[in-house]
């Protein structure tokens, strides 16, 4: 079916849906390994990524998500 789509809808999907659900995972997923293990290079790290996509969804125009 992704075929069939054409390449700005495409487009559109990853940035409309994707992006803001795997930051959001990102994030989860880090706060998560950070309450269970204590702050670490990974979870800092998933926590960074999570926010990335939380700044630029803001820069874009977007509300700050809590």
């Amino acid at each position: 079916m992704w075929l069939f789509l054409t390449r700005r809808l495409r487009m559109w999907v990853i940035l409309t849906v994707l992006a803001p659900l795997a930051t959001t995972v990102l994030r989860s997923l880090g706060q998560a390994l950070e309450r269970r293990t204590g702050p670490s290079v990974v979870s800092n790290g998933l926590l960074k990524a999570g926010e990335l996509g939380e700044q630029a969804r803001v820069k874009l125009g977007g509300k700050r998500r809590r």
